[in-house]
């Protein structure tokens, strides 16, 4: 493992400026630079690269990172590889921590390599024993499908025997063919048994990475059986909850489309191929998750979600909707299409021809519809007690979309429904929090010493309270996570509920030697975090926030850690008082004397 003491001090010495450059045209924009965003097709520039944050964001698709999240998104780097193709570029050598030596790092590599190697040779044994499957080739035609898309999706065969791999490699007992997921074990009597091929008497899909590299497979039965689709299992190299199938392949028609199509199983996406639609990429046997909705936003700003008509697709595609709740941006488009119950996309697609599939994609209903339809659906709103319940269930649904136009509409709409006022729901669901009386004393002092900033602040967005704003300022200027070390200080915070964990995680890492010191180690120390995590949201959110940086953010913290201190001390005097415990309400009282005077 790389030190973070070594990552933190090249993400210093390198230029994200310069790092981007090499690929992307940039053109000075202000404080920042611009140009069009490598990651999805654009023709007006809205990817900006911040030389004071040392961070790139692109507010069209959303991609974000530091100079090494650029080399693993737009180079294909795992983390490993982009760290040491910086530390190369500046002529440094990358250290290896004691606890994990360079050979054991090494050692590691060359398993993976391993892995993706085996993988490599089976899917090679596949397609070689597709070409003289007659069954399988008719049962591909009998679907639709030429020997073009096959071979763009590199499909395969596995013969119908139970150890056909044998013939691929000489060591059928290797352990890596059961860590890749190609064969399985069986036991009896808790004793190991017989080994055979895991695919037997499949259309095989291969399952690429962003690399090209084969990761998995799924495969789909020719004839009856169950189940329908196998996939392979969780392994070192292969995560469901974040891979797409079809992905590697539809990555150019994605932008050229500019829109990206969802659907549940191997055979949508090769059949929607054969016809044109090139776009369209499926899940793994697993639910849409924040992973595959964020990793498809890097490539555009629309997806429509085609699931199967029956009541299990719409299952799925509900998972879908809450997965893509908090990045529903007001720049994205997501949408929903249902088919008729008989119908998945392939039968659809395949019956009635491109032409409707198109319309049908056309009529997709928008997020905010698909959602607003669910939660009023089964419910009497002409009964005040069906439109509380509406309300009531709706919350953590409009608390995860993100602050904007898009869910100011949709609590405007849901007030409607419920025959309420969008300011009521609003502050039902706590969507604003009054500034406190220091916070705004502080905000008056703000705006005669930094007019610009504020006046941009209170221009482009609304203000954010005074606990979620100290969180902003700590993650774009983690030096000052040290503060959080004060027990006194994390005392009185209380953060709000949906920041807990982001406040948590700050707290931990105040704690540890290796802190993140500066905004792009923190976002690096963050990458092993879901995309949906507290924290990741706030960074994204500090993402464009400019005035950020322009604050003085010691003056700032230390101005609203006095005021939280000030209105605990406060809240415990009245509790003092209620209990007549009239000691410690003097005690409480001398201590906010003090507090008042340092601040003074």
């Amino acid at each position: 493992m790389i030190p973070q003491s070594f990552i933190q001090d090249l993400l210093n010495r390198v230029d994200v400026v310069e790092v981007v450059g090499r690929a992307v045209q940039l053109k000075k924009a202000g404080a920042n630079f611009s140009g069009l965003c490598p990651f999805h097709n654009e023709k007006t520039p809205s990817f900006t690269v911040s030389p004071a944050k040392q961070f790139y964001h692109c507010f069209g698709c959303g991609a974000h990172g530091s100079a090494i999240g650029f080399l693993m998104e737009y180079q294909g780097m795992d983390y490993v590889e982009a760290i040491k193709e910086l530390a190369q570029s500046i002529g440094v050598p990358v250290p290896e921590e004691d606890r994990l030596p360079p050979q054991q790092r090494q050692q590691q590599q060359a398993h993976s390599l391993t892995l993706l190697d085996a993988l490599a040779r089976a899917r090679d044994h596949y397609r070689h024993a597709l070409r003289g499957a007659t069954r399988a080739i008719e049962y591909l035609k009998g679907r639709g499908l030429t020997g073009e898309i096959a071979a763009r999706y590199a499909m395969g065969y596995a013969p119908d025997g139970w150890q056909t791999l044998a013939e691929v490699f000489e060591n059928y007992q290797d352990p890596t063919l059961l860590e890749a997921g190609l064969v399985i074990d069986s036991e009896k009597d808790g004793k190991a048994g017989r080994r055979y091929d895991r695919f037997r008497d499949r259309i095989m899909f291969p399952i690429r990475n962003l690399r090209g590299q084969v990761i998995g497979f799924g495969g789909r039965v020719i004839d009856q059986g169950e189940p329908k689709y196998l996939n392979s299992p969780e392994t070192p190299v292969f995560h469901k909850g974040s891979e797409l199938y079809g992905l590697f392949e539809a990555r150019q028609a994605i932008r050229e489309a500019g829109a990206a199509i969802v659907v549940e199983g191997y055979m949508d996406v090769v059949a929607l191929a054969q016809l044109g639609f090139t776009h369209a990429v499926a899940t793994l046997g697993t639910a849409v998750t924040a992973q595959h909705v964020q990793k498809l936003l890097r490539h555009t700003d629309a997806i429509v979600f085609s699931f199967d008509g029956d009541n299990a697709g719409r299952k799925a595609a509900w998972r879908a909707l809450e997965a893509s709740l908090p990045l529903a941006a007001d720049n994205k488009t997501l949408r929903f299409l249902f088919l008729p119950s008989e119908h998945d996309p392939d039968s659809y697609v395949r019956t009635l021809g491109a032409p409707a599939f198109a319309t049908a994609l056309q009529e997709a209903l928008p997020l905010s519809q698909y959602l607003l339809q669910g939660l009023c659906e089964g419910k009497d709103l002409t009964l005040a007690e069906e439109r509380a319940r509406l309300l009531h269930e709706a919350k953590p649904f409009v608390q995860a979309l993100p602050a904007g136009a898009l869910r100011l509409q949709i609590v405007r709409e849901l007030a409607q429904r419920a025959g309420s006022s969008a300011d009521e729901v609003a502050q039902l669901y706590e969507l604003r929090s009054a500034a406190t009386p220091a916070a705004q004393a502080a905000q008056s002092a703000r705006q005669q010493q930094r007019p610009q900033a504020a006046q941009r602040l209170n221009k482009n967005r609304p203000q954010p309270s005074a606990r979620r704003r100290v969180l902003l300022l700590l993650v774009t200027h983690p030096q000052y996570l040290t503060w959080l070390r004060d027990p006194q200080v994390v005392a009185d915070f209380l953060p709000e509920p949906t920041q807990l964990a982001a406040f948590d995680l700050l707290t931990q890492w105040a704690t540890e030697d290796t802190a993140p010191a500066s905004f792009p180690a923190l976002v690096e120390a963050a990458r092993v975090l879901p995309e949906g995590h507290p924290l990741n949201l706030l960074l994204q959110e500090a993402l464009a926030e400019d005035w950020l940086m322009e604050l003085d953010a010691e003056a700032e913290l230390q101005a609203a850690f006095h005021g939280f201190r000030r209105q605990k001390l406060e809240q415990d005097m009245r509790a003092a008082l209620d209990a007549g415990d009239v000691a410690r309400y003097r005690s409480l009282d001398q201590q906010l004397r003090q507090l008042q005077q340092r601040q003074s």
